[in-house]
């Protein structure tokens, strides 16, 4: 009988040096951070704001050197200009003073045909009653026909200079005309990046390269924190995922502040991860948790990123 209380006790003793279940999901207070680098191997001519400050959509954070990729939009401008002179050119056809001259070749060309075949039948003429011989005749036969040829050469070009370009040429210039219209744009492009600036609100957390440095291209200049308020970024055990979901409301305490905040989820993983290393016991860090993300209030806004907080796992009713 003794025996048998004894082994009661020692299970009552056992289950009450268990470890209970969490009742806080650990984490961080966060913001998003936004990074920006450096689309070219460039100068850094400019940083306007200091780290620290608040910044604004569409403030300049780093402006870096614009001398080299000026001049390859200066070629590209000039290269675009050369495009659609060509293709005007193609366009409007031959100069009014070229088609004139070619008119009158081709008039030149109807005299001398003219004049060529008058002398041929007078030479057939005097060949008849053999006043010449037929070496004379096959002459004047042969200038009658290559003044119809240059006839012919002459009203050919006149037809070509009138015609105007042909449809494949033009369409051929078009297409050289876009390819530098695209080349321009996409230069333009590459120079505006090279002003780097702010695409959301927040705070300039970090400057890596200094005014003057020549920053590598890809690499890391400018850093934001971009939400005014922060959120709590904790893990959340599987055992209370099933009412942590997006639009619930949780208490949120920050180490350092007696008071707590009314935080709204906004995001939770759908996989699984491992905890950290601080938000169990030695004997629990192996079981699986779900990284969440709680929204805090406006009256958070002051708080810095980094700081310790904590989520009650129980759904708060307050309004």
């Amino acid at each position: 009988m003794l025996q048998r209380w004894l082994s009661l006790f020692v299970l009552i003793l056992l289950s009450a040096c268990s470890p209970e279940p969490p009742k806080q999901a650990l984490g961080t207070l966060e913001r998003d951070r936004i990074t920006y680098t450096a689309t070219a191997n460039e100068i850094i001519r400019a940083l306007p704001i200091k780290e620290g400050q608040p910044v604004s959509q569409g403030q300049v954070l780093v402006q870096l050197d614009t001398k080299n990729q000026r001049s390859v939009l200066a070629h590209a401008s000039a290269e675009q200009a050369k495009a659609e002179a060509y293709l005007l050119k193609l366009s409007n056809g031959e100069r009014p003073e070229d088609i004139a001259a070619a008119s009158a070749r081709v008039a030149q060309a109807q005299a001398q045909l003219v004049e060529a075949n008058k002398r041929y039948q007078r030479n057939a003429e005097l060949v008849k009653r053999e006043l010449i011989s037929q070496a004379e005749l096959d002459s004047a036969l042969a200038q009658r026909d290559s003044a119809r040829a240059g006839l012919n050469s002459a009203q050919e070009q006149f037809n070509k200079l009138t015609a105007g370009s042909r449809p494949e040429d033009i369409e051929q210039a078009k297409a050289a005309l876009m390819a530098a219209q695209a080349d321009v744009a996409l230069q333009q492009q590459k120079l505006a990046e090279l002003t780097v600036t702010a695409t959301r609100d927040g705070i300039l957390d970090s400057l890596p390269y200094n005014l003057g440095e020549r920053a590598p291209s890809n690499a890391i200049i400018a850093v934001i924190q971009a939400n005014r308020v922060p959120y709590a970024r904790v893990y959340v055990p599987a055992n209370y995922r099933v009412d942590f979901v997006p639009g619930a409301q949780f208490k949120v305490h920050v180490d350092g502040l007696s008071q707590s905040f009314q935080g709204t989820v906004r995001w939770v993983a759908s996989e699984p991860s491992f905890t950290p290393y601080y938000a169990l016991t030695d004997k629990e860090r192996a079981r699986l948790m779900y990284l969440a993300e709680v929204d805090l209030p406006d009256s958070a806004a002051t708080l810095p990123s980094g700081i310790p907080a904590q989520v009650d796992l129980q759904v708060s009713n307050d309004d």
